[in-house]
C-alpha cells in the first residue's frame, strides 16, 4: 500500500526554538517531514521473506497513546489474533531514551526483558540513530525487531496470518477492493494522520496553514464521502475505516487545541461523528481506546509544544457510547 516514509535530508528550521519536536524531521521550510521506516522485514506464511508466519514467536510492540500503533493492535483483535502474536505494551510518556516498558511490574517487558524498546533497535542495528517507534514486531527468540514497518504490518496480519484467524474474522484488505482501499488510504494518510501531525509540528506560519487547509479540506471530503455509505468502502469494514478511526478518536482530545487543528471538533461534524462512534462501538475497537493515556502522551512528552506539561481534563468522552444510527 502507497504510504509515504521519506526522511527529510534538512535538519535546520526558520522557527526561533529550531525545532517543534524532532530536529531531524523538520525542513529548512518549518515543514515536518516523517522519517523512514528502518526495519522492514516481512513474517509471510510461506517463509519466501526469509521469516515464516509461527504462532508464539513474535511479540508486537505498542503505545495505547500512539495512532500508528494503535491501528496495529485493533487489527490483531479483530482478526483474533491474540493467542498467535503476543502484546507488549510501552509507557505513554517516553523520555530521551524513548519508549520504556516501565508499566511493566519490575520496568521490563515480560517476554523480552528489556526495560526501552531502543534495545531491540540497537540490538538489531549497533548505529542506529533515528526515532524508536511503535509498532515493532519482535522475534522473542533472538529479541531482534523484524519490522517497525507500520502501514505493512497491518495488512500482512489480514493476508499472512489467515490461518489463524479467528471464525467469522473480517476481511480487512479483500482482494476486490484493495486498489480502492489503497487509494483512499493513501489520501488519508497524507492529509489526515500524517497531516495532523504537519500542522502540529510545523515551525513555519507557511508549512501550517498549508497542512492545516489540506487537513479540513480532507475532512470535508471525507464528511460527504460517507454521508450516502456506511463505510469507507462501503458496507464493509476495511483496513481504511481502521486507519482513519485512529485519527478520528484523538482528535477532539488532542489534535483540535495540542496540534493547532482547530476549524472545528470532529463532534461538530455531523457524518464524521456518527461514523467514528459507529467503529468505536464495534466489538474489538473501543475498548483499545484510552483517552487518558492519548492525552498524557501528547501533552506530556512534546515539551517544545507544551512546555509546561500541563494535560486538559477535557473533553468529555461520554458521547462516544451514544447511538449513531449508521447500522
Amino acid at each position: 500500500m502507497p504510504e509515504s516514509t521519506a526522511q527529510s535530508t534538512q535538519t535546520t528550521s526558520p522557527s526561533s526554538s529550531g525545532t517543534a519536536q524532532f530536529r531531524r524531521e523538520t525542513s529548512a521550510k518549518g515543514e515536518f517531514v516523517r522519517q523512514g521506516n528502518r526495519f522492514t522485514d516481512r513474517i509471510t506464511a510461506d517463509g519466501s521473506s526469509g521469516r515464516k508466519v509461527e504462532p508464539g514467536r513474535y511479540r508486537l510492540i505498542w503505545s495505547r497513546a500512539c495512532p500508528w500503533a494503535h491501528r496495529a493492535a485493533i487489527v490483531r483483535r479483530l482478526l483474533g489474533l491474540e493467542d498467535a502474536i503476543s502484546l507488549g505494551t510501552v509507557d505513554p510518556i517516553r523520555d530521551e531514551r524513548g519508549w520504556r516498558f516501565s508499566l511493566d511490574p519490575d520496568g521490563r517487558d515480560p517476554v523480552l526483558g528489556v526495560e526501552f524498546l531502543s534495545e531491540s533497535y540497537l540490538a538489531t542495528d549497533p548505529g542506529y540513530e533515528g526515532r524508536v517507534t511503535v509498532p515493532s514486531l519482535v522475534d522473542e527468540r533472538s529479541g531482534l525487531v523484524v519490522t517497525n514497518d507500520y502501514p505493512r504490518i497491518t495488512l500482512d496480519l489480514s493476508t499472512e496470518w489467515k490461518a489463524f484467524h479467528k471464525p467469522g474474522a473480517p476481511d480487512l484488505y479483500p482482494e476486490d477492493l484493495r486498489a480502492e482501499i489503497d487509494g483512499v488510504a493513501d489520501l488519508i494518510f497524507h492529509d489526515v494522520n500524517n497531516g495532523v501531525y504537519k500542522c502540529g509540528f510545523a515551525t513555519s506560519q507557511e508549512a501550517y496553514e498549508s497542512a492545516y487547509d489540506a487537513l479540513f479540506a480532507r475532512l470535508d471530503w471525507l464528511e460527504d464521502r460517507l454521508r450516502g455509505q456506511r463505510y469507507l468502502l462501503g458496507d464493509r469494514l476495511t483496513e481504511a475505516d481502521i486507519r482513519l478511526f485512529t485519527t478520528l478518536v484523538r482528535f477532539d482530545a488532542v489534535y483540535h487545541g495540542h496540534f493547532k487543528c482547530n476549524r472545528n471538533k470532529i463532534t461538530e461534524m455531523p457524518v464524521l461523528w456518527a461514523y467514528a462512534r459507529d467503529l468505536f462501538q464495534t466489538p474489538g475497537i473501543g475498548e483499545t481506546v484510552d483517552f487518558d493515556q492519548i492525552k498524557r502522551h501528547y501533552y506530556g512528552t512534546h515539551h517544545m509544544i507544551n512546555p509546561t506539561g500541563v494535560v486538559p481534563k477535557g473533553p468529555d468522552t461520554s458521547g462516544w457510547t451514544t447511538p449513531h444510527e449508521r447500522g
